[in-house]
């Protein structure tokens, strides 16, 4: 049986194309920086963005005919997930024209930007051009609402198409009835928050270009920054501080944010995944602060920055490997968590978790239970179905084998099993903390980790889709 045919190959690439113009667009907006700086590498920027909107405007009118086409998921999740890895290619081609980086290290960085996993492949980024720099975190930024999630919200219409590639990058909350309307209030919420993060680090004594690239990376959950000490350079509580207020939002659902006006903070109070995670850390920064010496603030930073999946930090990996082991672990469970669900965050998340969970409660529940009843399963006052909660455990699984595979490599190539397994669930989870090895690692660790880094950020099942359908396609 055939599950994809010609027509879906050219409802795919009409629809591919009009994201293709938009990725091409973000290669252009970095050359304002490179003119305030006369850093001169305006056509680094140029030919990938030429070359993706002129690719883009070809299939979007050449195949204009299948504009009308019913888009169905699995048209979407094939669009987003080869929207993303184009977007990566492309903007990667930007950083190797400017900065001579190897393709592959390229490519690397950039998808490590767009997915907000914060790894950079730079030894020294304090050197970089400042229109480079400003491209990175604008990528983040970008990436962490969504590259199509925010082409779709400026350049189409309403209808089925915006919903099907909405849905297509792990997103099925709406703020609004129509995703047209849901995708315009997240981004202005988006823009409240980053407007805000800028004027507050400008406050905290930050000089303006580094509270723009700073707020873009922190509100996004990247964490990739622009001092080769992250934010640990500025050596200021108040902005550490304020950083740990931005990763929160960043990592609380847009629903949620929405809310707040309206229920007078009440939804932040009455949210499940965010009591879960402001509860997470409390009581985590108190117990390991009770048990070490680490400097509060700093333990503070790392544990909200773990569990956030925004990777930014205030120590080095040299200084967080002297930490003891089982805070090691307590941040590698954290990063496999995640934040809440319909935020900027990577990782499994917090909705899965407690799905699981109480699922789990569920089953043990019935079994004590008198023969034949059923037990209902809520999350707050909403009723799950046991499709959702077998979704989840397949998700978690799919999840750990990811893990497996990519520290199996590590291992392969003799690297520290404890650390090869920190930087793996890091990659997967588009974080960002790592402990130094996978700047110096091997080439197909390389190729695998951008795999991981990719389908970590669409959740799993858009990537192994598009996978399915390229094998199907070429086994003919």
């Amino acid at each position: 049986m055939r599950y994809i045919n010609k027509t879906d190959l050219l409802v795919i690439a009409r629809n591919l194309g009009m994201l293709m113009i938009g990725v091409g667009v973000l290669c252009l907006i970095p050359i304002a920086f490179d003119l305030i700086y006369l850093e001169f590498n305006i056509v680094g920027f140029i030919i990938p963005g030429l070359i993706s909107i002129g690719i883009g405007l070809i299939l979007k009118q050449c195949l204009n005919k299948y504009s009308n086409n019913k888009i169905k998921l699995k048209h979407g999740m094939i669009i987003s997930s080869l929207a993303w890895l184009w977007a990566s290619i492309i903007c990667g081609l930007a950083l190797y024209f400017i900065t001579g980086l190897n393709i592959i290290d390229s490519i690397f960085e950039s998808m490590s930007a767009l997915t907000g996993s914060g790894v950079t492949m730079y030894h020294n980024v304090e050197i970089l051009p400042h229109s480079i720099l400003f491209f990175r975190s604008f990528q983040q930024w970008v990436g962490g609402l969504g590259v199509v999630v925010m082409i779709i919200g400026i350049l189409t219409r309403p209808g089925t198409t915006s919903a099907k590639l909405y849905q297509s990058e792990a997103r099925e909350e709406r703020i609004k009835p129509s995703i047209k309307a849901t995708l315009k209030q997240t981004i202005k919420i988006y823009l409240i928050y980053t407007a805000a993060g800028m004027i507050l680090y400008l406050l905290a004594g930050m000089p303006i270009f580094d509270s723009v690239c700073n707020t873009f990376s922190i509100i996004s959950t990247g964490g990739m920054s622009i001092k080769n000490a992250n934010i640990g350079f500025y050596h200021n509580n108040v902005i550490y501080f304020i950083t740990i207020v931005l990763m929160i939002l960043g990592a609380t659902s847009f629903l949620v944010h929405y809310k707040v006006i309206k229920t007078r903070g009440k939804s932040l109070i009455h949210d499940l995944q965010f009591k879960v995670m402001i509860s997470l850390i409390a009581i985590s920064t108190i117990i390991l602060y009770c048990m070490t010496n680490i400097v509060p603030m700093e333990l503070l930073f790392t544990i909200v920055s773990a569990i956030t999946t925004t990777g930014a930090s205030v120590q080095g990996p040299a200084v967080m490997m002297t930490w003891p082991s089982f805070i090691m672990i307590i941040l590698m469970i954290f990063m496999i968590i995640g934040g809440s669900s319909g935020s900027t965050v990577g990782a499994i998340k917090l909705f899965r978790i407690i799905t699981f969970f109480k699922g789990i409660y569920k089953h043990l529940r019935e079994i004590l239970s008198p023969e034949g009843r059923v037990v209902p399963l809520q999350i707050s006052g909403q009723k799950i179905s046991e499709k959702v909660v077998a979704q989840t455990g397949t998700y978690i699984t799919l999840y750990i084998i990811f893990i497996l595979f990519t520290w199996t490599l590590f291992c392969f190539y003799g690297h520290d099993p404890f650390k090869s397994l920190f930087d793996t669930i890091s990659i997967q989870g588009n974080v960002g903390l790592d402990l130094g090895q996978i700047t110096t690692c091997e080439l197909p660790i390389k190729i695998v980790g951008i795999f991981n880094m990719w389908a970590g950020r669409l959740e799993i099942y858009p990537v192994l889709i598009t996978l399915r359908s390229v094998f199907e396609v070429f086994k003919r």
